[in-house]
Formats: C-alpha cells, structure tokens, sequence
C-alpha cells in the first residue's frame, strides 16, 4: 500500500504532473466562460435551470434557493449553462406549442422569449468573461513581477538575413512597424513574429534621419518557454545591453490594468492572424492542438510554477474566447449572427433556414475537432 501511494503521487505520474494541472486549466476557463452566461442572463431575468461543467452523465450537483441545477459532469472537456425555455439554437421565439408548454412564470423568464438585446447579451457574455479573466491575470502578473523592457535598437545584422538585404544598419532605432510605433525592442519582435513571409514597412531613425524599410521575415524554429517548438517570423537583428539599455518597469494597479488590457488585446489580433494565415495555408498545423496538446502545455506548465499555470489559463481563455466568437453555429459567435440578422430585419430568421446553417456549423465544428485531435494523437 505505502508504495502504492508513494507511486501515486511521485512527480512521474501522470495524474498529478499532467492531467491535474489540466483539469485545473480548463475548469478554470470553462467556468468563467459559463458563469458570464448565468450572471447576465440572470441580470436578463432569464430563468436558469442547470449550470454544468462538463458534459454527459452528473457525477454529484446540487440545487440553490432558485431553482438552479449546479453540477460536475462526467466528461470535463466544456460546459453549458440550460436556461429556461432554451431548446435549441433554431428555436421559433413564435413557436406557438412551445410556448404554450410553459406557464406564465417559465413564459417571463424562458431564454427564447427574450427581446434580442438581452439575448445577444447573454450569449456574448461568454467569451466577454474569458477576456475579462485573462485582464486580470495579466493585472496580477504585471502588479507582482513588472516587465523587462529594452530599447528598439538594432546592435547586430545577422549575414544573409531579411534585414541585411532590406539595408538595416548597426545603430538604428525602430519607430514602427507597418505604421504602428514602437517603444521597445519586444514590440518590434512581437509585430513581426507572426507576419513571415509578409513584406513589413519600418521606419527607423539614423542618426538625425528618418529611413524607411521593407523586409520580409523569415521563418525559423524556436523552443518557448514551456518547450514547445514554434515557427516564428524574423528579420535578423539583433539588440544588445549597450544600446537595449534593459530595464525593469514596475506598475502601480491601474498601469496594471492598463498593461494587461494592452495584452489581451494583442493575443486576441494575434489569434486572428494565425488562423487568417492557417485558413490559407500560410500556417504550420501542428501549431494547433486539442486537449492533447493543452494537458501537455499544462503539465509543463505546473513544473515551472503555480504562476505559469495561472498564466495559460490566461492564455487558454483568450483563445476560448475569440474562437466562441467566429460566426459559425453552434458557437456563440453563430448565435450572434443570428440575433444581429433578427435585429436587422425585425423578424428572426427562418426555422428551415436556421436549421440547415446550424447542421452545417455543427459539421464544420466536428471536422475541426477531429482535425486537432488527429494533430495530437498522430499528425504531428
């Protein structure tokens, strides 16, 4: 039994060192993105009726003084908030059987009963919580650690490199970037990192003189932190203590903030450029993963730190997020066109109509999931 037990729990195994840490990361962010769901719909006064994380048959719950079915499922790979008179994404708010299957109390609080705005509400509020979660990670990370900063300057042209044939000169200061300025030299790295292959205007000063350049970066491999290999963009300059001059930057809370707002942001245009670039080839696939992929970076992730950790989940929610957000049913996003499209012409769209969208969102969603899966378990 003591060597049982010793087993268990030794840093080798994989409950403890992978699929805990896994689990921690995506309840985390599957919570937050449904209880976004539950509190604005409740400020709606939509009624709820079940508030699950995980999915398929209920391993234990519980019901609050309203009425509210909170429960863990058996399989921990997503959520779902049920709201009252919520049957399906092609439900007829018309539907005459439907409605008259509900008392008076369930017709004031039922979901698809709801003017447009409040529904639009609810379902944004989802991938809306994910962002906010990420902010105030990140406000917790800059408000503790700060950042390390260095100055846009260029100390090194790498031979043979984007830079050296765009005529980029030892001394140079970066000011933007395709029209965006500048202030650090991980700016200028992070503006260029996902654009390879991209022709990229910058602006530096020389001397007393304002040059401008294009370069194209340059795919090459890199290890992340959490040992990943990645593809990356660059154009081979190289910044260095003398002219870097790093320095560490501290925040007080609303910098903090403001720091961390700035940072969801960019991993939300970055997350679009990487699947703009994927949907056309121009993308490495095995960049993606499933939860294969995700219990790996976990795991990983906890070896270095509780605050690794917590810096995935960030990570992970913004990403939840943004995908929610694409305009493809049963994704919230789906749900989003619907809702706009109803507002517009003043009626909601057709059940036939929103039907044949829906099975055709459904079996794109599939075939993604499969597709990353695959990528997990053989393609990559």
């Amino acid at each position: 039994m003591n060597e049982f037990i010793a087993t268990f729990f030794s840093l080798d195994n994989i409950i403890i060192t992978t699929i805990i840490p896994f689990l921690f990361v995506l309840t985390v962010v599957v919570f937050v993105h449904e209880m976004g769901h539950y509190l604005v719909g409740r400020w709606c006064g939509i009624g709820v009726r079940e508030f699950s994380i995980g999915f398929g048959p209920e391993l234990f719950g519980f019901n609050d003084r309203k009425g509210t079915r909170w429960k863990l499922s058996a399989v921990p790979l997503g959520g779902y908030v049920k709201f009252v008179g919520d049957m399906s994404v092609t439900s007829d708010p018309s539907s005459q059987a439907a409605n008259e299957a509900l008392s008076p109390q369930e017709r004031r609080e039922s979901f698809h009963l709801q003017p447009v705005w409040k529904r639009a509400a609810t379902v944004f509020a989802g991938p809306l919580f994910n962002f906010l979660l990420a902010i105030a990670v990140f406000s917790v990370m800059f408000s503790i650690y700060g950042r390390y900063v260095s100055e846009p300057t260029v100390a090194e042209v790498r031979a043979e490199s984007p830079a050296e044939a765009a005529g980029f000169q030892p001394g140079d200061r970066f000011v933007s970037v395709n029209g965006r300025g500048v202030s650090t030299f991980g700016d200028v790295q992070r503006m260029v990192s996902g654009r390879a292959g991209d022709p990229l205007v910058f602006v530096m000063m020389r001397g007393e003189d304002e040059v401008t350049l294009t370069a194209t970066p340059e795919i090459v491999e890199q290890t992340d932190a959490l040992g990943n290999t990645i593809r990356v963009g660059v154009i081979g300059v190289v910044n260095n203590d003398e002219l870097g001059q790093p320095r560490h930057l501290t925040f007080n809370p609303l910098e903090s903030v403001s720091e961390a707002v700035k940072e969801t942001a960019f991993i939300i245009v970055r997350t679009g450029q990487f699947l703009q670039r994927f949907a056309v080839g121009r993308e490495d696939r095995c960049q993606l993963g499933g939860p294969v992929k995700i219990a790996d970076m976990a795991g990983r992730a906890a070896s270095l730190g509780f605050e690794w950790l917590v810096q995935l989940v960030a990570l992970l929610s913004v990403g939840i997020g943004f995908l929610n957000l694409l305009p493809i049913p049963p994704l919230d996003g789906g749900h989003l066109v619907f809702y706009g499209i109803e507002a517009a012409a003043g009626r909601p769209v057709s059940e036939r109509v929103m039907e044949m969208i829906y099975r055709i969102g459904l079996l794109l969603v599939l075939a993604f999931m499969v597709f990353v899966f695959w990528n997990d378990l053989f393609g990559c």
